[in-house]
């Protein structure tokens, strides 16, 4: 398959299974199950401009939908009425859960798309779901949401399990909570990804080749989505004192915000606004905020500006021909509510493996090899359009 800028984006040489993806954004999580090997048949959100980038770099079967009047025969018809859905997948609105919001787990209501999700699951029953979320979901402000999906999806075993998007891929340290669940009747057995990097990349490897981005705040012609933020001559003097890794307390105090000059620090003290990234080391959590380094550590680690949208694309594993449509705003929070492509590309991948023990074309073999305190299991992978095996190895704690 071709996302039409003449770049491939086809996954293994296995045999290709249905997903459908609900609250697709800009499509981070399918354009990660596309390389997994994944078809992605129908994907919905309700913002009609994350729709329009996500149709715009992958197939179009992404349209506008609000999982509280969808049904889920809408979207079966949407999907075109398959005999078998192989996975549902998707990362319901995330904010209510977040650090970033105190108390709004008990008021936010976007923290009931979660149990929309499930009546999607409980409606559609796929042989297998991937549930993506920030990692409070999986703590006290998701258990009883948690629990009420778990009445929900009876006929499911559970796999819930916390990942960092370092391991797999990407220069930034986002924490996301994942239950991947597995209908009762499938015999086989899911394993979850393991790291699929033993050294975590840095932001200057990934940043590594962009040009500066045009003085004139227009859009680079080589890279989409590169451009410059606006920001006030005193803010960009205040980051001018700013080392790598560092932040606020590192401005002179007679130019500090009052705020900060005044501030608690043993009380916390807000310690990434004004923050520079290290380009030795990995981004926190890109947000929709990224374009100001008041809101967070969101310095670029040599000029004295923000990171781009392309930038902060970058950090997130999205290729450079991904282009991003919208306003600004819209940009920018397309990005920062995406999954990190590779993190989803590896669930994706311990999923397919599953499936394809389940249909035969995977022999589970005992457990053969045993080193450092852990289990090894091998699969043989046997591709029988192509006659091809694939020998993979998983790690048991």
């Amino acid at each position: 398959m071709n996302n039409g800028n003449g770049a491939n984006i086809e996954g293994p040489d296995v045999p290709r299974f249905t997903a459908v993806d609900a609250f697709c954004g800009a499509g981070g999580l399918s354009y990660g199950l596309h390389l997994a090997g994944f078809e992605v048949l129908a994907a919905f959100d309700n913002n009609e401009v994350a729709v329009k980038t996500y149709n715009a770099n992958l197939p179009k079967v992404a349209f506008v939908g609000d999982a509280r009047t969808l049904t889920a025969s809408e979207l079966h018809e949407k999907a075109g009425r398959p005999e078998r859905l192989d996975l549902f997948a998707g990362g319901p609105p995330c904010q209510g859960f977040s650090r970033q919001k105190r108390g709004a787990h008990n008021g936010d209501s976007r923290n009931d798309l979660v149990l929309e999700y499930a009546r999607f699951v409980r409606e559609l029953r796929p042989r297998m779901f991937l549930l993506e979320n920030v990692d409070q979901l999986g703590g006290k402000r998701g258990e009883t949401f948690i629990n009420k999906v778990q009445k929900e999806l009876r006929d499911y075993v559970l796999f819930p399990d916390f990942f960092n998007s370092a391991d797999y891929g990407v220069a930034q340290t986002r924490l996301r909570y994942v239950i991947v669940g597995k209908r009762n009747d499938l015999r086989s057995t899911y394993f979850p990804p393991k790291p699929t990097v033993r050294k975590w990349c840095t932001v200057g490897e990934v940043f590594k080749g962009l040009p500066e981005p045009p003085a004139d705040y227009s859009d680079h012609p080589d890279f989409p989505n590169h451009y410059l933020a606006k920001v006030t001559p005193s803010n960009i003097e205040r980051f001018s004192h700013v080392p790598q890794g560092g932040g606020w307390e590192n401005i002179p105090f007679d130019l500090r915000l009052k705020c900060h000059q005044t501030v608690d620090r043993s009380a916390g003290g807000w310690p990434d606004v004004y923050g520079r990234l290290d380009a030795k080391g990995q981004a926190p959590t890109v947000t929709g905020g990224f374009d100001s380094f008041t809101r967070g550590r969101y310095g670029h680690p040599y000029a004295d500006r923000p990171i781009t949208p392309r930038e902060a694309a970058r950090l997130q594993g999205f290729p450079d021909w991904f282009t991003f449509h919208g306003t600004r705003w819209d940009i920018r929070h397309q990005i920062g509510n995406a999954v990190p492509c590779p993190l989803s590309q590896a669930i994706g991948d311990s999923i397919k493996k599953t499936l394809l023990a389940e249909d035969g074309l995977a022999a589970v073999q005992p457990v053969i090899l045993r080193g450092r305190q852990r289990k090894r299991i091998r699969f043989a992978v046997q591709n029988g359009k192509r006659g091809i095996s694939q020998q993979v190895e998983l790690d048991l704690a």
